[in-house]
């Protein structure tokens, strides 16, 4: 990129970090003369950029709100990040999808060759809303290296730092780096992940991307596989639910409240409701474990009538002598809880 051509797409990155900058502070973050940053200026006024000059004791620049748009100038971190929002609105559900689609396509179009590469190399695949988490956020180098090797099936090897302290051998040595076939770069809940084929386990893996530390260089090429559960989000929601097949929760129950269907559904994300009366209805719920619905259903302030399976009714007994010896002043001895699902 020619010198001044940088310097233009610096100066634009600053006027639209803040509203107004001094001159003499321009001059300095740009490492120019006051009178280059005027020429420069001048030059982004003939692009189409609304910057005006403002008086006072310092004397500097704005750049305001223009009536039409002019030609787009990224860096490289604004073209990831400009790919990344386009293709999690792709998916968001918001009823933008479409729209978002065809812009990710037109901002493509007009950048060049060198950043439409990067771009390429990153796909996401959004999976559930993001919500506030308060985790580390993922290098943008790792992110670009997780989507270098998926775009080009090459196998990937990298260091993990697991949530526990990782075991280490006799000898006192780190684990052996994690050797994957990396097939989809998703986000769930916030957080980032890999999906990948753990060469060594022979089974497949989600690994959290702000723990994955890559090495150089990509290994070889390999045939992507089929995933199970029918699709990348099948398979992750599945995971996350416990399940190693589809989507679908492990434990799933089917109880009547003495509620209205209407104020059911209104508190219930994904289960079934069916309105039997003015103020009952037929629920069924999924969760990861028979307690995890027991106490899901438990939630609502309600009467409620398990219709099966035995599971569940076997889960509401557990809870029901938990509870009871959370409420004495001496409580009960636990109780096994019941059988983990196979």
């Amino acid at each position: 990129m020619p010198k001044t051509s940088a310097r233009l797409l610096s100066l634009l990155s600053l006027l639209q970090a803040r509203r107004d900058w001094p001159g003499a502070l321009l001059a300095a973050r740009l490492d120019v003369s006051p009178r280059t940053v005027r020429r420069d200026v001048d030059r982004l006024r003939e692009l189409g950029y609304p910057v005006v000059a403002f008086k006072g004791p310092d004397g500097g620049y704005r750049l305001d709100a223009g009536a039409e748009l002019p030609p787009l100038l990224f860096d490289d971190e604004q073209a990831v990040a400009l790919a990344v929002a386009l293709q999690i609105a792709a998916v968001s559900g918001a009823g933008i999808e479409e729209a978002a689609a065809r812009a990710l396509t037109t901002v493509r179009q007009v950048m060049p060759a060198r950043l439409r590469r990067r771009i390429d190399t990153l796909h996401v695949t959004a999976v559930e809303r993001p919500a506030f988490r308060p985790d580390p956020q993922v290098d943008s180098g790792v992110l670009m290296a997780l989507g270098a090797a998926v775009h080009a099936r090459e196998v990937l090897r990298f260091d993990y730092t697991p949530a526990s302290p990782p075991a280490t051998g006799d000898d006192g040595a780190p684990p052996p780096p994690r050797r994957v076939q990396p097939h989809h770069l998703v986000t769930w809940g916030g957080r980032w992940y890999l999906v990948a084929w753990d060469l060594d386990r022979e089974d497949w893996r989600i690994f959290r991307a702000d723990r994955i530390i890559p090495r150089a260089p990509t290994g070889p090429r390999f045939t992507p596989r089929e995933l199970p559960g029918g699709g990348v989000a099948a398979f992750v929601a599945g995971r996350f639910r416990g399940s190693s097949g589809s989507g679908d929760w492990p434990c799933r129950g089917e109880v009547i409240l003495g509620l209205p269907a209407a104020v059911v559904s209104r508190h219930t994300r994904d289960g079934v409701v069916e309105e039997l009366g003015s103020d009952r209805c037929r629920l069924v719920l999924g969760s990861w474990s028979w307690p995890g619905l027991a106490a899901a259903i438990g939630r609502f302030d309600a009467d409620i009538e398990v219709v099966g399976p035995a599971e569940l009714k076997d889960a509401f007994a557990h809870l029901a002598r938990r509870y009871a010896g959370a409420a004495t002043d001496a409580p009960a001895a636990l109780t096994s809880p019941p059988p983990p699902v196979p």
